[in-house]
């Protein structure tokens, strides 16, 4: 089918098996029938399971408080279309449809994602789950409480869990916490902080992900720019 070679572009890797690959077994299926993606690319592989977590992911978000409903849909088309662009982001909402479907045992999911993408692909899961929590304008209290479980089996710390979550409230707090510092801080230890965190959280550590997510990417180091001139301004 179309959809797959422009979703899931060539490549086969370890997403294909374990309880994602059970979730998606059906596209599974049909990659392995094109000839054409037998191949493995290690740059497509990690891509493809990137864009197979995220899917799993984003319905165990939306499948949180029991249902889900059209306008919740309508949200996440929006959603991944600011991410994958019109083309990518309607064959993805076929792929999501169907994996809202099934039940999702989280706990192995996550455990899969944990061993094979590396931190900061974990870091961009996080950030992309809260985009689509957000989208509607307001974080439910059921969501968060799935996205947080979820960070905390995918190993992200708790500080980088508090940075990523806060970038999606505007308080007086959230920016010391995208920074993870407290009130107390100098404007020395302030600035220290800044260039820890814009190094950790730079769109080029994800890079072999694809430029549609590096291109995502920038929005959550724009977040750490606009909570350092926040706190500097205030220190002045």
């Amino acid at each position: 089918m179309k959809y797959l070679k422009v979703l899931f572009t060539a490549g086969i890797g370890w997403w294909m098996a374990g309880p994602i690959g059970g979730i998606i077994g059906m596209i599974i299926g049909h990659l392995i029938e094109n000839s054409s993606l037998q191949q493995t690319v290690p740059f497509a592989s990690q891509r493809n399971g990137f864009v197979a977590s995220l899917l799993v992911l984003m319905a165990a978000v939306m499948k949180a408080d029991g249902k889900v409903l059209k306008s919740e849909l309508d949200f996440v088309k929006m959603h991944l279309r600011s991410i994958l662009g019109e083309e990518q982001s309607l064959q993805a909402l076929m792929v999501l449809k169907e994996v809202l479907k099934k039940d999702i045992p989280l706990a192995e999911v996550c455990h899969q994602i944990r061993v094979n993408l590396d931190y900061n692909a974990k870091i961009q899961l996080l950030h992309l789950l809260y985009g689509l929590a957000k989208a509607d304008g307001s974080l439910v209290a059921g969501e968060v409480k799935v996205i947080y479980n979820i960070s905390r089996m995918l190993g992200i710390s708790e500080a980088d869990y508090q940075s990523v979550l806060n970038m999606f409230y505007q308080s007086p707090e959230s920016a010391y916490k995208i920074l993870e510092v407290d009130a107390s801080v100098s404007n020395e230890e302030l600035k220290k902080a800044y260039r820890k965190m814009a190094i950790r959280f730079h769109p080029d550590k994800v890079s072999h992900l694809g430029e549609e997510f590096q291109a995502s990417a920038k929005e959550k180091f724009q977040k750490v720019n606009e909570a350092y001139e926040q706190l500097k301004r205030n220190g002045e």
